[in-house]
């Protein structure tokens, strides 16, 4: 049997010594493990979360993918159901609701979820509206309906005390 000898010298010696600790950290703590699949109510807070950032960024396209069409909402004494996310945006418009509002960002004061099944989940919520001095204006109570959908969790109905 013929040896070879072999020599690492210290910066390569420690980097493997440093690459063996991690491997052995992230094996330990779950790294690799596959993520966890979210509960229906943690899917439900997860668009709210969205519908909240993208409402305040006016951003309509990412704002109108956290909901099913047609959409439901209860407000102001009216029914108004939007068959698709174009019919909505054609009877809304950020600028003039932060002009009629003086709204700079609404934000989640209370969210909670009342009701769950596999595939649909009750959240009632209150929000308010602020300046853009950060002053709250008004708060709301309002519940979302959020369903999930061919695989895809959005919001299907607001029934909501807000104009």
């Amino acid at each position: 049997m013929i040896r070879i000898p072999v020599t690492l010298n210290f910066s390569v010696s420690l980097a493997l010594c440093a690459l063996a600790f991690v491997f052995a950290f992230a094996t330990a703590t779950g790294a690799f493990a596959q993520p966890q699949e979210l509960t229906p109510q943690e899917h439900a807070l997860r668009i709210l979360d969205d519908f909240m950032t993208a409402f305040n960024a006016r951003d309509t396209q990412a704002w109108t993918k956290t909901m099913h069409f047609p959409h439901v909402r209860f407000a102001s004494g009216e029914t108004r159901t939007d068959r698709t996310a174009d019919e909505m945006l054609a009877r809304f418009s950020f600028a003039d609701f932060a002009q009629r509002f003086d709204w700079h960002h609404s934000a989640w004061l209370k969210r909670e979820v009342v009701q769950s099944g596999p595939d649909k989940v009750h959240v009632a919520v209150r929000f308010g509206r602020y300046r853009d001095d950060g002053t709250l204006t008004t708060a709301f109570d309002s519940l979302y309906i959020v369903v999930k959908r061919n695989g895809h969790w959005g919001i299907v109905s607001r029934s909501s005390f807000a104009p």
